[in-house]
């Protein structure tokens, strides 16, 4: 019987240092996972701030990307042809008058 108390008691420590490992492995899981889960929070914003730049990027070049198409629209006018003839190479129309302010 004495044998049995023993060896009861020895089981019983036995168990409870098992509980105190098992709670403890435990423990320390959720820590780890404690904190890679706020390390992937602040990645998350992180990558969600870049992504709003990068659509406030697209916009603005693709407003400039109409601007060009409507510079291009422009540049294939006779106004415009005109205006380049008169102001780069000085050209004028037949009977056309040119006044000159003096300075």
């Amino acid at each position: 019987m004495i044998k049995r108390k023993i060896v009861f008691r020895r089981k019983k420590k036995e168990n409870r240092m098992s509980m105190i490992l098992v709670t403890m492995a435990i423990l320390m899981l959720l820590v780890v996972v404690s904190f890679k889960s706020v390390e992937l929070h602040r990645k998350q914003e992180s990558y969600a701030e870049r992504i709003e730049q990068l659509n406030t990027q697209i916009e603005g070049e693709q407003q400039r990307a109409e601007e060009i198409a409507e510079y291009e629209k422009y540049t294939k006018t006779k106004k415009y042809v005109e205006e380049v003839a008169k102001d780069k190479l000085g050209l004028i129309y037949d009977g056309e008058i040119i006044f000159k302010s003096e300075h």
